[in-house]
């Protein structure tokens, strides 16, 4: 009952947080309490990820919860990134999705799948993984947001959610640097799944590790693009998006289909 509290408050949240980041857009003036309100929706889903925790003695990582905990994360780094980098407004999509993957959790709940021989070494390969897919989503988020905002730029109309984001050049700097990192992290996670998960190409795993090597090559060519080309604009929100979709259907697509179509443990 009192994690189902937590939970509820979360989601509220988020949502009134959503909520003033809109009438920011829409309106003039700016209300510092939508991230404070994004900050304790954070806490609180912390809790809640904390208290489920207990609970089952062990991190259920069941498909709703590591949604649930990706949400996290992703809410969690934009909020960091918003205290020197002018990102706030990408809260509008992040926030939302964060309570979404919560409010499934919480209504889904499913056999736990723990994690029975925990050792630091998988600690380090499932951080690495999350932080890099949700760095990495996030970057997905604002590649969308860029070809948007490129889109009506281009056709001398932009909307007043355009109009609130940072200029285009920045947020095809912040693009990259939101790859870059991500990419860290994705090379971390491949190199100690390569040393410490014991046979990585195992039928149930080959198809994530094909999966995120193709990921990680997309990346890495498009950050060497830029470098060495100068690659930017709708080739590099397309070549983005084609990376982050390979990296969720390594991460997500066989879990959803084992789990909530086969309902296999």
């Amino acid at each position: 009952m009192y994690t189902t509290s937590v939970g509820l408050f979360t989601i509220l949240s988020y949502v009134i947080a959503t909520l003033l980041i809109v009438k920011e857009i829409f309106g003039a003036k700016q209300h510092r309490i939508s991230m404070q309100l994004a900050w304790l929706g954070a806490a609180l889903h912390s809790a809640y990820t904390i208290l489920n925790v207990q609970n089952h003695e062990g991190f259920n990582f069941s498909f709703f919860s590591t949604a649930s905990l990706a949400g996290l994360v992703i809410c969690v780094l934009l909020l960091v990134a918003t205290l020197d980098k002018p990102v706030a407004k990408l809260g509008v999509l992040i926030f939302p999705v964060a309570a979404a993957t919560l409010i499934l959790d919480m209504s889904y709940p499913a056999t736990p799948h723990l994690l029975i021989n925990h050792n630091w070494q998988m600690s380090i390969h499932i951080l690495t993984s999350i932080l890099a897919f949700s760095l990495l989503n996030i970057a997905a988020l604002q590649a969308i947001l860029l070809a948007v905002q490129d889109q009506q730029l281009r056709h001398h109309h932009p909307k007043r959610f355009m109009l609130a984001l940072p200029p285009l050049q920045a947020m095809e700097s912040l693009l990259f640097q939101m790859i870059a990192t991500g990419l860290l992290f994705l090379t971390a996670s491949l190199v100690t799944g390569f040393f410490f998960v014991e046979d990585l190409f195992a039928q149930h795993l080959v198809h994530k590790t094909v999966l995120s090597i193709l990921a990680w090559i997309i990346f890495s060519a498009l950050l060497v693009g830029r470098i060495r080309y100068g690659w930017r604009g709708q080739s590099a929100i397309q070549w983005t998006l084609i990376g982050f979709t390979s990296l969720l259907l390594a991460y997500f697509g066989s879990k959803m289909v084992l789990e909530l179509i086969l309902k296999k443990v």
